[in-house]
């Protein structure tokens, strides 16, 4: 490993941080470093960001946990890890954050993953079925309900399995990767990402990268580059997650936006603004 680095280091100045946070000045892997405890969630959305770090990039510096997002979300509440890929909706919920790379889980339009499934139109819904796995889709779908739709549903925090009971006037949140496989069954389907857009005329940011303390800034440098890297090889990421239900090339590449631009902190900004603490309840 230290010859491999030592390589880095040498021709590709890009990587002369991550070889910074591993090694001393001497060449030396630097033993008595704390190892820094990261979240990630376990979506497919998230593998084009992580994979570098799941195949071992960085081991040495950080210890990698992978769980739905609301449990990293209170893993980071609870500081059981340092910083996690998590439903900005927590923000509010932390008593420090810090936003700490330039990347995260948005979109600009059509998210695909993100959707609310019925039988019947959204006016002849009376029950609503939360998902259980995002707090920022919960809030946004309670902020929608309230400024865009204007109707007001009975609201039901919803457990494992509550898909099966989408049906007549009761209709479902559900995100992430079970959201590819309900696509085929419902009747109507309401994307978040697309009702937003065309509501504020922004782009929405689900999750991001957020650490509830202060972290080495080469760390970060380090890391930020990790998801660069990855992003880079999307390829890789596709051949080791093949799907029948959805095209995840396309999903990747046209519904996800990486990127944490300028547009989007200002849209994270104004949804921050707009939840109250009642849609946390």
């Amino acid at each position: 490993m230290v010859r491999i680095f030592a390589t880095l280091k040498v021709h590709d100045y890009k990587q002369q941080s991550i070889f910074k946070v591993l090694f001393n000045d001497k060449g030396k892997f630097n033993m008595k470093r704390k190892k820094v405890r990261v979240g990630a969630v376990s979506y497919l959305n998230a593998k084009p960001l992580i994979n570098g770090l799941e195949n071992g990039l960085m081991q040495e510096e950080l210890d990698l946990i992978i769980d739905h997002p609301a449990a990293i979300a209170q893993l980071l509440i609870d500081d059981k890890i340092d910083m996690g890929l998590v439903p900005v909706a927590v923000i509010p919920m932390l008593k420090e954050h810090h936003i700490v790379t330039d990347f995260c889980i948005g979109c600009n339009g059509e998210v695909v993953s993100v959707c609310l499934f019925s039988d019947v139109p959204i006016q002849e819904v009376h029950t609503i079925l939360l998902d259980y796995q995002s707090k920022t889709s919960v809030a946004l779908l309670k902020l929608l309900l309230n400024e865009h739709w204007k109707i007001s549903p009975v609201l039901v925090n919803a457990v494992e399995g509550y898909e099966k009971n989408i049906k007549d006037g009761t209709a479902g949140l559900v995100i992430g990767d079970r959201a590819f496989e309900q696509r085929l069954h419902a009747t109507y389907m309401y994307d978040l990402g697309l009702i937003w857009k065309e509501m504020t005329g922004m782009p929405f940011v689900f999750a991001a990268w957020v650490s509830n303390k202060k972290l080495d800034n080469d760390f970060l440098h380090a890391f930020n580059l990790a998801n660069k890297k990855s992003l880079e090889d999307i390829t890789a990421v596709l051949d080791k997650n093949p799907s029948t239900v959805f095209d995840l090339g396309k999903y990747f590449r046209e519904h996800i936006a990486y990127d944490l631009d300028a547009e989007k902190k200002m849209a994270l900004e104004y949804f921050l603004d707009k939840i109250t603490a009642d849609l946390f309840a």
